[in-house]
């Protein structure tokens, strides 16, 4: 009785397709790029903020406002980067899930669970991990989702910085965590930090989501409609109570993000590739300028690993992401087909897991939102996060530089292109065309190399006719 066929072994972190590939290395060199300037903004607003004489000009500037009372858009600059700005970001995080769910690794549950799953787990344990520390210490609880947020423009800020050559497949599984942990990022934002809610506004801003939905499903063009519109939209929603970036992540996931027939992109491609640089280069940075700027001290340094609400954090960050992701993921492959790539080991997964405790733009935000009200420990608790953040930024780097070597000889492998046709020649090994090309480049060689042969052969015979007849004369009697 013949057996019956057992499922196929996927491998997790295994090579991605040449199009996502393609994908994953546009959005990750722009996410580089927005990252390095994350990190400029960052370091600029706490030496803005930490100068005596600039200090005063820093809280000045932040708390400026600005905008139409009667709108109720009175709002402070640091306001307008918290919930304005912002609102890019998760309009572009709406649209890069929404592509994740219809055409890239989480269209297929299989393949969607080893993300998802290490996902989830890294932003369960350090809430876990949180929430003991202050139970432990007798800490406020209302900062348990600060250390859930992964901050994937800083983390892939890091890897430029110190040069790591980190797989397509690593980076990938990067990407799409980030995108499950900013979706439930907005989820708990929304569900966890909305006191009260104006039915009216929030009303209002559904009514402009149905007729931006609409606009779409009949194929309207041109970006006086859509700007305006979502200007409103986004007016409504702050009104309403509901956190601001919840409009923009809303826009994002309307957006169609399969192509049709003889598209080159579909239009929510069209538009990320538009809106990205946008978001990574401006929305970002200024949000970091005008929220990183916290007082740092010897004393508030020590406090981080003092107080249970700032060492929760820390903590979280450090420990509780890596060991959340990292478990989510052996977890994933213990228990079902997954297993690991045949070039990666479990330690790159581990770094992996460590460079994601980097939680910046997130995690402040969500930091504002717990401690509202509260200015000297709000100011405490993004301490923590800068230092969790650089401390896990730290050890990733170090694990990873360890294997470095390695890594760079999985991406000279993805990047070779022998036949010279654009494409990486590992995805095209089961094409016959393929080897036909290589055949025509390998005999061009071998003919070359036989003329050289032919030319050297040809030199060394001269040059022994050349000695052989000095000889001769030399044998002649005088």
């Amino acid at each position: 009785m013949t057996a019956p066929p057992t499922a196929p072994t996927r491998k997790a972190f295994g090579r991605l397709s040449l199009p996502e590939r393609n994908f994953v290395a546009d959005a990750l060199r722009t996410e580089t790029v927005g990252g390095v300037l994350l990190l400029i903004a960052a370091v600029a607003a706490l030496i803005w903020a930490n100068i005596p004489a600039l200090h005063d000009s820093y809280e000045s500037v932040s708390h400026f406002h600005l905008g139409p009372e009667a709108l109720g858009l009175n709002l402070s600059i640091q306001h307008w980067a918290a919930d304005g700005l912002l609102a890019v970001f998760f309009f572009v995080a709406g649209i890069e899930l929404k592509r994740e769910l219809v055409a890239g690794d989480l269209k297929d549950p299989k393949a969607a669970m080893l993300p998802v799953v290490a996902a989830l787990c890294g932003m369960a344990v350090p809430a876990l991990v949180y929430t003991l520390t202050n139970l432990t210490g007798g800490g406020s609880l209302s900062g348990w989702a600060v250390p859930t947020a992964t901050d994937i423009a800083f983390a892939l800020a890091v890897l430029s910085v110190i040069g790591t050559s980190l797989p397509s497949a690593l980076r990938a599984f990067l990407l799409t965590l980030a995108v499950v942990d900013d979706l439930c990022a907005i989820l708990i934002i929304a569900v966890f930090f909305t006191d009260s809610i104006d039915f009216a506004a929030l009303g209002g801003a559904v009514v402009g989501l149905l007729v931006f939905w609409l606009l779409l499903r009949k194929g309207v063009r041109g970006w006086y409609v859509y700007i305006p519109l979502a200007l409103v939209i986004w007016a409504l929603m702050y009104n309403s109570g509901v956190h601001a970036t919840i409009a923009g992540v809303a826009m994002g996931l309307m957006l169609r993000c399969h192509r049709h027939e003889g598209e080159a992109h579909s239009p929510g491609e069209h538009i990320e590739h538009l809106v990205r640089p946008l978001s990574a280069g401006l929305a970002v940075p200024l949000f970091a300028l005008f929220s990183a700027g916290v007082s740092i001290s010897g004393g508030a340094v020590g406090d981080v690993f003092t107080k249970p609400e700032t060492l929760g954090v820390a903590l979280g960050l450090i420990v509780g992401k890596a060991l959340g992701i990292f478990g989510g993921t052996w977890l994933t492959a213990r228990f079902t087909r997954a297993s690991l790539s045949d070039d990666l080991e479990w330690a790159d997964v581990f770094a992996v897991s460590t460079l994601a405790g980097i939680g910046f733009t997130v995690s402040l935000l969500i930091g504002e939102l717990a401690f509202e009200g509260d200015t000297v420990l709000t100011d405490e608790v993004k301490a923590a996060v800068l230092i969790g953040s650089l401390i896990a930024a730290v050890l990733a780097s170090v694990l990873l530089k360890v294997r470095n070597a390695k890594y760079r000889r999985l991406c000279e492998v993805e990047e070779r292109d022998d036949d010279l046709d654009g494409i990486p020649d590992i995805y095209e090994e089961d094409e016959p065309e393929y080897h036909l090309r290589m055949a025509a480049i390998y005999d061009r060689k071998a003919a070359e190399h036989r003329r050289l042969a032919e030319v050297k052969a040809a030199e060394r015979n001269a040059l022994a006719e050349v000695a052989g007849g000095a000889g001769d004369q030399g044998d002649r009697p005088a």
